[in-house]
């Protein structure tokens, strides 16, 4: 990827995170909205973005949304950047930090217990022989 489409993507990130904050449809604001990734073509005419929505109520509901707002969010993405042609804009939801937090949560309610590991260590204080 070159620099200018690296500097794109994080230019459109950055206005995206704006543009979609403002959006009032409910079927959008349904939790909180984080783009995790942008990736635009070599040719600068379709750029993926992936979102990830903490607390998203419906999935379905956020992606007809989404579709309906397309218009209007690639209008006021070409109105906040300088490109000759604004990318067609396609979302996919991101589930790797829902499935993160849910690793995280399994990991924080796991039955470990530390005390068995260290009476193991603490049978021999010295580590050397009783003589």
């Amino acid at each position: 990827m070159s620099k200018s489409t690296l500097r794109i993507n994080e230019d459109i990130h950055r206005e995206l995170t704006a543009i979609l904050r403002n959006i009032k449809d409910p079927r959008i604001n349904q939790g909180m909205i984080s783009i995790t990734k942008v990736d635009t073509t070599g040719d600068l005419a379709q750029t993926k973005v992936y979102l990830s929505v903490y607390d998203l109520k419906s999935a379905s509901e956020f992606k007809k949304g989404l579709k309906s707002a397309s218009g209007h969010i690639r209008y006021e993405l070409g109105r906040a950047l300088s490109l000759r042609h604004t990318p067609a804009l396609h979302f996919e939801l991101d589930k790797s930090l829902e499935r993160g937090a849910n690793i995280a949560s399994i990991l924080n309610n796991l039955d470990i217990s530390h005390d068995d590991a260290d009476s193991e260590d603490s049978g021999n204080p010295g580590g050397g022989s009783n003589e």
